[in-house]
């Protein structure tokens, strides 16, 4: 049973240091073959972190199931992991310790990682295709990392899946958004490129976990 507490959204920030040892690695992110792989560049990763360790887990398909993910749901997709240099980082260590520490994770609980560069290719690209959503999880975290030569892509935090966003905010290099993803809901306002001769992208990184007791090994 959820309590009150739960439905919080908590803000904070990685340290500069952080965000300058993950920021190189989105130049490197490779397009995929899904729906949106020519646009929403990704590597996702399983890891734990054990007494401030990150621990690699096997690699894994993801899958959402469709009543979660109505424009990918069903669908088993594949990625390449993160970069090794990246999962050995400070930078990706400090980034898991915020959001264990934030959600009382223990070292046993898994922490699914997406890296994601969406890049501005239209007049309006979509940042979440799939609208006014929620993960499937019980915590969630959305990381700014870099913008460039874009206007919009502000998350959106929604109380309910059809009323007003309380909160929208555009994240900046290293601010955290940390949610209770069973609790809120959540999007993100398309990107455009500002100067149209010139690549746009946001860079993001996804965070999520369930609890325990919601876990569901295939």
């Amino acid at each position: 049973m959820h309590t009150s507490l739960e439905r919080t959204l908590q803000l904070t920030q990685l340290s500069g240091q952080a965000v300058n040892d993950l920021s190189p690695s989105f130049d490197f992110l490779p397009q995929t073959d899904h729906a949106d792989g020519q646009y929403r560049l990704r590597r996702y990763s399983v890891v734990k972190l054990k007494q401030g360790n990150v621990e690699h887990l096997a690699a894994r398909h993801f899958v959402q199931s469709g009543d979660i993910n109505t424009f990918q749901g069903n669908v088993s997709r594949s990625f390449e992991t993160l970069e090794e240099s990246i999962l050995r980082s400070d930078g990706l260590r400090e980034m898991c310790e915020v959001f264990k520490q934030a959600n009382a994770l223990d070292d046993e609980q898994e922490i699914e990682i997406h890296q994601i560069r969406i890049s501005a290719i239209e007049e309006e690209t979509l940042v979440a295709p799939e609208g006014v959503h929620q993960d499937g999880f019980d915590h969630l975290a959305v990381i700014g990392i870099g913008r460039h030569n874009i206007e919009g892509g502000e998350f959106l935090v929604y109380r309910e899946q059809h009323e007003l966003p309380f909160l929208s905010m555009a994240l900046k290099q290293g601010e955290v958004a940390i949610l209770a993803d069973s609790q809120l809901w959540h999007n993100a306002r398309p990107i455009k490129a500002v100067k149209k001769d010139e690549q746009g992208f946001l860079d993001l990184f996804v965070l999520t976990a369930k609890e325990p007791t919601h876990v569901v090994h295939a």
